[in-house]
């Protein structure tokens, strides 16, 4: 799943950004000023900022800057009611990946932002596996001994972390932060839901162990 950090401090106009993002499956997190915004992207590493450019606190060039002297991997799209050339320049030369300009065609930012998120590099493995359990990434599949198990997007993020952390503990908060986004209620009970309809599909024997109170891990 692609994950965006939405940068507007037009809080309605991020509320909607957001929800179109998270609409076309992606997930999104949500800051308002600059500060917040390196903060942020240093946490969560995101693939894509979306980022405007007339931020309050830090300005989005110096967010632009701060991200690249901290080697964040991120694309950058950044956004902008100037619209002159010279502007649209500026912000490449700063080390923005991408440039629209306001108002743009929401059709157009979901485009933008999609082929921003191909060329973010993975520093991560395409293909996962543990014991009998077959993970890819790039073709959205997994195996298990074999057979192929058809999973939603949050059952794919969740066993991705899963064999990620290659048998260590992985928390509910860990997997909510990573899985889902800060939309998300931190007292749901999403992810034992998840993890229920996960088990179920993968069949037994039973490849995810529950430790009660920390979290989950494959065995």
């Amino acid at each position: 799943m692609l994950r965006v950090l939405v940068v507007e401090d037009d809080t309605v106009l991020a509320g909607l950004v957001a929800e179109g993002l998270r609409e076309h499956g992606m997930v999104v997190d949500v800051v308002h000023d600059g500060a917040a915004a390196v903060s942020r992207a240093l946490d969560v590493v995101p693939d894509v900022l979306v980022l405007d450019r007339d931020l309050p606190v830090l300005h989005g060039d110096d967010v632009t800057r701060a991200l690249i002297r901290e080697g964040s991997p991120a694309r950058i799209l950044m956004l902008t009611a100037a619209a002159t050339l010279d502007h649209r320049v500026e912000g490449l030369q700063l080390g923005a990946d991408d440039y629209l300009a306001k108002p743009f065609a929401f059709r157009e930012l979901i485009a933008r932002v999609t082929a921003l998120g191909r060329r973010a590099p993975d520093r991560r493995p395409a293909v996962l596996t543990r014991g009998d359990l077959h993970l890819d990434i790039g073709r959205h599949e997994v195996r298990r001994a074999g057979r192929p198990v058809a999973l939603t997007r949050k059952e794919f993020g969740v066993l991705t972390e899963l064999l990620r952390a290659d048998g260590e503990l992985v928390s509910a908060e860990h997997l909510l932060n990573r899985v889902w986004d800060e939309n998300a209620d931190p007292f749901t009970t999403a992810v034992r839901t998840t993890v229920k309809t996960l088990r179920h599909k993968l069949g037994g024997p039973d490849p995810i162990t529950t430790v009660v109170g920390r979290g989950y891990r494959l065995t």
